[in-house]
């Protein structure tokens, strides 16, 4: 009989609008059963929550990268009609939902090479906690190991770009890291790169010796049409299976 996994309290500590637009949200939560919160960047936990007497259970990627402390950030959408975004959207500050986790295989690989992050909408929770993680901007110690990381990151308006500020500060003070924004519905004074994520991806590839497929590897979060549209490319540039690591929303 398999073990049963441990539930924690998570408390509200902070909360963040990031688009009104999109009505997405950051939240931040702390631990209340644990001095320390071990998770890999790129995992998801599992909240959980009565619906009237129905048990409803909702994974979310972490958007942090771990700390050593006992701490965790989500990026989330409130979803028309969803239960579980309304009510953490609508959570106040101070109160408490339980989950378990850490969950997941969505994690950097090792050793780390060059890197492809795509991501679209609330997709660039796990690649948030994945830049942390890799270019601290706490005074820790570079993880990079020199390598060169990509984020392209897609949405429609530019009132859409989450922690838009953040990943500048990052690719201000870290040559290694590329932050590329693009736009597929862009108004008109917006002077950055339009279009869909994989026509960028495939300008990256076009500028390497042999499109990646020998040195590189793809971390893909988003909903389903763009992971397979940037899978397929990637696949036509000769890349294999296991350099393409994905997570689907939908």
């Amino acid at each position: 009989m398999a073990a049963q996994r441990p539930i924690y309290t998570a408390k509200l500590t902070r909360t963040e609008v990031l688009s009104d637009r999109a009505d997405c949200k950051h939240l931040e939560f702390e631990v209340q059963e644990l001095a320390s919160f071990d998770f890999a960047a790129g995992q998801f936990v599992s909240m959980l929550a009565k619906n009237n007497e129905k048990q409803m259970t909702r994974a979310y990627s972490l958007a942090s990268g771990p700390r050593g402390n006992n701490q965790f950030e989500l990026c989330l959408n409130r979803v028309e009609g969803g239960f579980f975004s309304n009510y953490l959207c609508d959570m106040e500050h101070g109160n408490t939902v339980h989950f378990h986790g850490p969950h997941g295989h969505f994690v950097l690989r090792n050793p780390l090479r060059d890197s492809l992050m795509i991501a679209t909408g609330t997709g660039i929770a796990p690649m948030r906690g994945f830049v942390e993680w890799l270019f601290p901007l706490d005074g820790a110690p570079d993880r990079s190991e020199a390598r060169e990381i990509w984020l392209v990151f897609g949405t429609r308006h530019e009132s859409e770009i989450y922690y838009r500020e953040y990943f500048e500060e990052v690719a201000r003070k870290y040559p290694n890291f590329h932050y590329l924004i693009t736009l597929s519905r862009g108004e008109q004074p917006w002077q950055g790169l339009r279009g869909y994520v994989q026509e960028h991806v495939k300008k990256i590839l076009e500028g390497r010796p042999d499109r990646g497929k020998n040195d590189m590897d793809a971390y893909i979060c988003g909903l389903n049409n763009m992971v397979s549209a940037n899978r397929a490319l990637l696949a036509e540039c000769g890349w294999e299976r296991k350099q393409i690591i994905f997570e689907r929303y939908d």
